[in-house]
């Protein structure tokens, strides 16, 4: 399953990337967030490896992320496994002027077992999730606001 989001930022884009690339702005952005911990590799760079916790409810989640380009300020793509997905999210910024910023989330899942006959019942589900991912965080860059409770 293949899918894109996106949403326009009013902000510059140093300053959008910039909160983009701040691990410890994740729990303002992405509702559940509990922790990020680096693995492997060198940090920041294709190959390293790091653990993302999130409460989902009262369900624990370990997705662990590899980091596939790091090419900010336009690209960072990253690949999440955990269970029985996997899911590459190809992240592009684009100034298109001074003040205004592009963000686009390319989004391709790769499901087995019961969570690939999920994707295949309810596939806006996931599409529905990443675009509120995409809205809280440009409402947290223009805006402040945190989904962190």
């Amino acid at each position: 399953m293949k899918y894109t989001c996106s949403v326009i930022i009013h902000k510059p884009l140093q300053e959008v990337v910039a909160k983009f690339n701040d691990v410890d702005n994740l729990k303002h952005w992405q509702p559940g967030f509990v922790s990020y911990e680096h693995v492997s590799g060198e940090y920041g760079k294709p190959g390293a490896v790091s653990n993302f916790t999130f409460l989902m409810g009262k369900k624990k989640m370990v997705l662990t992320e590899t980091i596939l380009v790091n090419n900010l300020p336009e690209e960072f793509s990253v690949k999440f496994g955990g269970g029985s997905m996997k899911n590459i999210v190809k992240s592009y910024f684009k100034s298109i002027d001074e003040n205004t910023t592009s963000y686009e989330s390319d989004n391709e899942f790769h499901m087995k077992g019961a969570m690939k006959i999920l994707g295949w019942i309810m596939p806006g589900a996931f599409k529905k999730q990443s675009m509120v991912y995409v809205n809280n965080f440009k409402a947290f860059v223009e805006k402040g606001t945190s989904v962190a409770s």
